[in-house]
């Protein structure tokens, strides 16, 4: 497999990096197989991907095999489910050694928490109108994968409640909102721990989107570092430039790597992979040059991205 030639810092250059360290497949809810992933990945010069489906590896295999046919580096990778000061955060964990120790049991103890959570979004928006809500949210699901919000929240469109998935979100589903479960999430530095102990690297999910103020964000920077968490998604998609260079600085300050990702769920949005705001100008070092990845990325990961999980 070809090496990726990538940079050492980030030095302001409009031209995509060919990196994506945030995506997802039908192992979770995307809407593209992982191997369809890593195909449009080459299709779209990604040339170092993370499939990073939610509280799970399940695809990671499938990713790997064709991702190393068509000449992409593939990092096994999870993104899990936390909960900080009663708010719902997301930690990717970048995982060159694969599932290991505690994190193992941890994604089983997730598996149940998000079959009880969904259960709970059930019951709630069936107190809102949507009947049966469980089935019709396996109903788009498919038979096989855990539940989540963007399930419900394609229930409620199918059922003539909303007219879409972004209303759903924003009467019935976001942060804050009847189908924003979070109380069966583990304390963000006990994911954070799982990570460490797995010899990954632990990424502070889009910081920017939980609707922080400066100050707060800070304080949810200074908590994930302060458990051993490594970098946070730096760029998660399209941002403000002014105000991903603010984050440039909260990273600075707290030493942590920069991750960049698009978030990618399904093709025809304004998400694709590859498909984010360049990265600023900045100090903040890339996470692939953190020294439990820069062996992995240099060396091509040729690491099996299956037999590691």
């Amino acid at each position: 497999m070809p090496q990726p030639t990538l940079p050492a810092r980030f030095a302001g250059d409009p031209a995509p990096l060919g990196v994506d360290l945030h995506m997802h497949s039908t192992a979770s809810d995307g809407a593209l197989a992982p191997a369809e992933v890593a195909a449009l990945c080459a299709a779209r010069g990604v040339r170092l991907m993370a499939l990073t489906d939610h509280d799970t590896v399940a695809g990671v295999a499938e990713a790997g095999e064709a991702a190393s046919r068509l000449g992409v580096s593939l990092l096994p990778a999870v993104e899990l489910s936390t909960r900080w000061q009663g708010i719902g955060i997301h930690v990717v964990g970048l995982l060159p050694q694969g599932v290991r120790g505690a994190l193992g049991a941890g994604l089983e103890a997730q598996a149940v928490a998000r079959a009880a959570r969904a259960e709970e979004i059930a019951a709630r928006l069936e107190r809102v109108g949507l009947d049966d809500a469980l089935a019709r949210a396996r109903e788009q699901a498919g038979p096989h994968r855990p539940l989540g919000r963007p399930d419900f929240a394609r229930a409620l469109v199918a059922a003539g409640l909303v007219p879409d998935v972004g209303t759903a979100f924003r009467k019935h589903l976001g942060s804050g909102k009847a189908g924003d479960v979070k109380a069966h999430w583990p304390a963000l530095a006990e994911v954070v721990g799982w990570v460490i102990e797995a010899g990954g690297v632990a990424v502070l999910a889009h910081p920017l989107r939980y609707g922080l103020t400066r100050r707060k964000r800070g304080q949810l920077l200074d908590d994930f570092a302060a458990a051993g968490g490594q970098a946070a998604e730096l760029v998660s998609g399209f941002q403000n430039a002014d105000v991903t260079r603010d984050l440039a600085r909260q990273l600075g300050e707290r030493e942590l790597h920069a991750s960049l990702g698009s978030d990618f769920h399904f093709p025809g949005g304004h998400l694709a992979p590859g498909s984010m705001s360049p990265p600023p100008r900045t100090a903040v070092p890339p996470v692939w040059t953190h020294p439990r990845l820069a062996g992995f990325v240099a060396a091509g990961c040729d690491a099996p991205a299956s037999g590691a999980l």
